[in-house]
Parts: C-alpha cells; structure tokens; sequence
C-alpha cells in the first residue's frame, strides 16, 4: 500500500497508535492518538506524549517508529470451499518512521485543542470550556510534550484476501459481516477493496 491518499485515510480513521522507540535500555514502547498536521497534505503527523514518555523514548532525538494499526481478523479456511485450506489474518496497517521535531509550548497547545476537538466534536466539551480555564489547561500542557513526525520512510501494508479469486472474498466478506465471526470493520474494508479491484478491471 502505496497510495498516500489511502494511508492518511487510515490514520483519520485509526489514530490510537504505538510509538515505538530504541532506548538507553531497549526497546521502549508507549500509546498515544495522533492527528494528520492541518497545515500538510503529505503523511505528516502530529502529537504528544505526557512526561516522563518523552525521556522515556528520546523524543526528538532517536528515530521513532509509528505503528498504525487498522481493521484486522482471523479469516477461517470454512470461506474458502472444499479444497485444502489453512487459517489467516487479514489486516490494513502502517508504519511511519523519522526523528520527530519537538513542538513548542504554544504549537502542543493547539495539537491538544484540536485532539480534544476531534473526540468531542463542536458540541463537546471542549478544551477551554467551563469549568476549564486557561490556567487549568495550561498547568496540564505542562506535562505533556508535543511532537510533529514527518516520516523518512513509510510501509504500508494490506492483506485483505486480494489474492483469492472474487467469490471467495464476497463468501468472506459476507462472513464477517454477521454472525458469530462477525467482525464488520473488517468486512468494510474488504468491500471497498474488492469494489476498487472491480473498477480497475482487477477482480
């Protein structure tokens, strides 16, 4: 999965993600949601981690590793007919690399507006609405760093039965679109695959 377009599109939609980093002492992982930068329109990314994560993963100073994670389920060899036939995992992920630039007190502010934005929608509790006032939410950003990762290197990757021929995947999609395997997210994203192969003559 190439297209920049599809991998913003699963970061809108899947913006908890894991921060992944090599430490003084290892690996060291921590989770966090994420926003696409308004001010881009590449793979760009914007966020924050609460004190001590930042030490933790040496945030702007080692290279982070962002790990989107999409829909993702077991897929039973029953979809798939009579012949001989083992279990699989079909899943949508990415992976978003670079040293990330720390923000400044006033940029991590509006990330964290806009965050809260996103969750609460316009009708939400907002960031500044009562009974938080601007000192409250400024002693908060206090324990928080904000960071902006425009990656060095992105893998995109998707599996979704594409190389079963049309029936089988309709069969699997109608799977997980009900019943005790359901798993509808998945399902979506399966349909709107297999309807892109279809336009493109590649069913």
């Amino acid at each position: 999965m190439t297209d920049v377009g599809e991998i913003r599109r699963l970061i809108e939609h899947h913006p908890w993600v894991t921060l992944v980093s090599a430490g003084a002492d290892g690996l060291v992982a921590s989770h966090y949601a994420v926003l696409l930068d308004d001010d881009r329109d590449d793979l760009t990314i914007v966020g924050h981690v609460g004190k001590p994560d930042d030490a933790i993963l040496d945030l702007g100073k080692r290279e982070l590793l962002v790990v989107v994670q999409g829909p993702h389920g077991y897929i039973t060899p029953r979809w798939y007919g009579d012949g001989p036939a083992v279990p699989t995992w079909n899943f949508v992920s990415a992976h978003l690399s670079g040293i990330p630039e720390i923000l400044t007190p006033e940029e991590n502010l509006r990330v964290l507006d806009r965050l809260v934005e996103r969750f609460e929608g316009e009708d939400g509790r907002g960031l500044y609405r009562a009974p938080n006032d601007a000192a409250f939410v400024d002693r908060l950003a206090a324990g928080t760093v904000g960071f902006r990762l425009t990656p060095s290197r992105v893998v995109g990757k998707r599996k979704l039965s594409q190389n079963r021929p049309a029936e089988v995947v309709d069969t699997i999609i109608e799977g997980l679109a009900d019943g005790p395997d359901a798993n509808p997210a998945l399902a979506a994203e399966m349909q709107r695959a297999a309807d892109a192969r279809r336009r493109a003559g590649r069913a």
